[in-house]
């Protein structure tokens, strides 16, 4: 049996106007998500960053904005999901 803990999105940061796509596992909460999230597109993008700093996770498409408790595999993030990092 093969289990999927993983899901494969495209992020999109305006902050420095790019596209990543990242695995984020499915049995995580969303503020650990972004925390990934953030420390892995800025150590891509070889920037400085102060992380901590606050950012929310937005469905591209829906416009959704996902809270902190959430846990992937309750939301509606699937393989190939668009979202936004957006620093608040």
């Amino acid at each position: 049996m093969i289990v999927n803990n993983k899901v494969l999105i495209n992020i999109y940061n305006p902050y420095i106007e790019e596209y990543f796509n990242i695995y984020i596992p499915i049995n995580e909460c969303i503020w650990k998500i972004n925390k990934l999230i953030v420390k892995s597109i800025f150590d891509l993008s070889n920037i400085k960053e102060n992380f901590q700093n606050e950012y929310i996770l937005i469905n591209g498409e829906t416009g959704k904005i996902y809270t902190s408790n959430e846990i992937i595999a309750n939301t509606d993030i699937k393989n190939g999901t668009k979202l936004i990092l957006i620093k608040i």
